[in-house]
């Protein structure tokens, strides 16, 4: 079933069994903020079973252009379109979320962003990268980091 994420007030629904649940509700949360505020988009998520879809183009992605496996189970993810950019989301249960934002008619504009959930250690799949920290009140600190999709997906 479909969840509608809500950010005022924030809930661990489908997210339970990740040890930092609180923390990775605050980042959910945080996206669909973002995307109500900058879009009117609603941010609406599907559990990882009916979802498999969009984790398998964030698994190609991630191991076709970097040869990263990341290995906690998702939870979950959600693909949407808003004007020319496709997004789509994966949830995992050790508090990472990943993103793909894949712009159609610019392939410049195509990254993958990380966002660590406060509370996690930065997974060995994405120990070289570097992060960055935010602030979030949803989220407390988040760290991100990301990189650009060559290929075409």
């Amino acid at each position: 079933m479909s969840y509608a994420v809500d950010f005022v007030n924030v809930s661990t629904v489908g997210l339970e069994s990740s040890p930092v649940a609180a923390a990775l509700a605050g980042l959910r949360a945080n996206e669909a903020r973002y995307f109500k505020n900058k879009y009117d988009h609603v941010f609406t998520v599907e559990p990882a079973a009916k979802a498999k879809k969009a984790i398998d183009l964030v698994q190609r992605v991630l191991k076709e252009e970097r040869d990263i496996v990341v290995v906690s189970p998702p939870l979950e993810a959600t693909t949407f379109q808003v004007e020319d950019i496709r997004w789509t989301y994966v949830f995992y249960e050790n508090g990472l979320l990943i993103n793909v934002l894949y712009q159609l008619d610019d392939p410049k504009k195509r990254a993958v962003g990380f966002k660590l959930s406060e509370g996690m250690e930065v997974p060995a799949e994405l120990g070289s990268f570097k992060f960055a920290r935010q602030k979030s009140k949803l989220a407390g600190t988040i760290r991100g980091s990301y990189f650009v999709i060559k290929g075409e997906y």
